[in-house]
């Protein structure tokens, strides 16, 4: 007789709640470095954007080794908590002090500042790896159901849509409270205020995970380096999903670094940036359900293409802000926002798909490694997008400056400010629509006979 299928687990409103807090985590970890960081140091820290790019690129390199780490060590831990919350909580302790000490150093400039923020960032990243490794292996050790996973991850859309806005309004609202352009003391308060919100966000998860299900639970791999590396080789979903997810965290991470450019210098006022991110928030907390509906009936795949075109044409679309002006520039925004909202909730959907198709094919628990791997390798690509835009800038002529002394850019450095918003994301996103072509994830392995009656 057939032994019978593992029922689907319907994962309960209060852990898909607590569960989907924690992308405050993801979210503002993300976006306010990304966001402000390269900024930070260029206009009040006075570091070179060559240098600046490296700053913020630089840490991430250690995500290749940390992440992974952090995801076997999750993987083979054992505890009454089970194996990813004392990870979580470690992470909830460490990383809001590491991210306020990032723009709350002494008052240096030039080469000092960029080696003072470095180091900082650098314990960030680790911090962040703690917490985040663990966080996102969790989905696809909670339920069978391949639709399930998708309802369960759109509540984690739902928080970061609020942590985006948190981040992209709110952290740049009390950045440049002081004037303009902001003080290195608004930096401060901004810094102290993401730091408790990330610490509060954090515990919720820690606490409303306690009850989470955990799907069978298969041992957890105690192979070494060279066996989990080889098995990741030959998992084809897994390695495209990396692929992509690398491609268009490239394009956003390029776009979130060129945003306080783009709205000082091309629409003409740093506190566009705030209605910029506004703009492309909204679609992140509004479109949920459609992006649920439309994986059901298109399949993830086809949504994620869907998604990523929508991304892209807006990008596009964008580059016509100088003769359209700052309320078209808003608009396309808005396309693009509707776009990211169903491109970030397939990546991590795929992802727990992946993860669970690994576990009920080979027996081991392997979504800590797995989830290291692919958060490392994506976090790494996407790092490159500041550094990019930093040398962009550099070779346009751009010019460093401090809050006391103001300068005026050259048009070859505004032009490169257009150029890396608009161009560039574009045809990075429209390169990842083609490597999603490549994406196929096999069923599970069916349920050996039962031959013992």
């Amino acid at each position: 007789m057939i032994a019978p299928a593992v029922p689907a687990t319907t994962v309960p409103r209060g852990v898909r709640v607590g569960y989907g807090v924690g992308s405050f985590c993801t979210a503002t970890v993300n976006a306010v470095p990304g966001l402000l960081l390269l900024y930070y140091m260029t206009n009040f820290l006075a570091v070179p954007a060559w240098l600046a790019g490296v700053v913020v690129t630089a840490p991430k390199v250690w995500d290749l080794v940390i992440n992974p780490l952090v995801g076997r060590w999750s993987d083979r831990t054992r505890s009454r908590m089970g194996p990813r919350r004392p990870w979580m909580l470690a992470g909830a302790c460490t990383l809001p002090i590491a991210f306020f000490l990032v723009f709350a150093g002494p008052s240096l400039t030039g080469y000092a500042a960029a080696a003072y923020v470095g180091v900082c960032f650098l314990a960030t990243a680790t911090a962040y790896a703690l917490f985040e490794v663990p966080y996102k292996a969790m989905p696809g050790e909670m339920t069978h159901d391949y639709h399930e996973r998708t309802s369960l991850l759109q509540w984690r859309m739902v928080f970061i849509g609020v942590a985006t806005a948190i981040s992209g309004v709110l952290a740049p609202a009390i950045a440049t409270g002081e004037g303009e352009d902001g003080t290195l003391g608004s930096y401060r308060v901004m810094a102290l205020t993401i730091a408790v919100i990330l610490l509060l966000a954090m515990l919720g998860s820690f606490f409303g995970t306690a009850r989470a299900p955990m799907t069978g639970a298969p041992e957890p791999d105690r192979g070494g380096w060279r066996e989990q590396l080889a098995a990741i080789r030959g998992n084809p979903p897994f390695l495209w999903l990396t692929v992509l997810a690398c491609t268009q965290m490239l394009a956003v991470s390029m776009m979130l670094a060129a945003a306080p450019y783009f709205a000082t210098y091309t629409l003409g006022s740093a506190g566009a940036t705030q209605t910029l991110f506004a703009a492309l928030v909204g679609p992140i907390l509004l479109t949920m359900p459609l992006w649920v509906r439309l994986a059901r009936r298109f399949d993830k795949r086809g949504a994620m293409v869907l998604a990523a075109a929508l991304f892209g044409a807006g990008t596009t679309a964008a580059m016509a802000t100088p003769l359209f002006g700052p309320v078209w520039a808003h608009v396309m925004i808005l396309l693009v926002g509707i776009g990211y909202a169903g491109v970030q909730l397939m990546q991590f959907s795929m992802l727990a798909d992946v993860i669970a198709v690994d576990a009920a094919r080979t027996g081991k628990r392997r979504a800590g490694v797995l989830t290291g791997l692919w958060t490392a390798i994506e976090s790494g690509v996407s790092s490159f997008g500041a550094l990019i835009f930093g040398v962009i800038l550099s070779i346009s002529g751009f010019i460093e400056s401090e809050p006391s002394t103001p300068v005026q850019q050259p048009d070859s450095a505004v032009t490169a400010v257009l150029i890396g918003q608009t161009a560039l994301p574009a045809v990075i996103i429209f390169a990842s629509v083609l490597i999603t072509l490549k994406y196929r994830l096999p069923p599970p392995v069916p349920p050996v006979p039962d031959t013992s009656a």
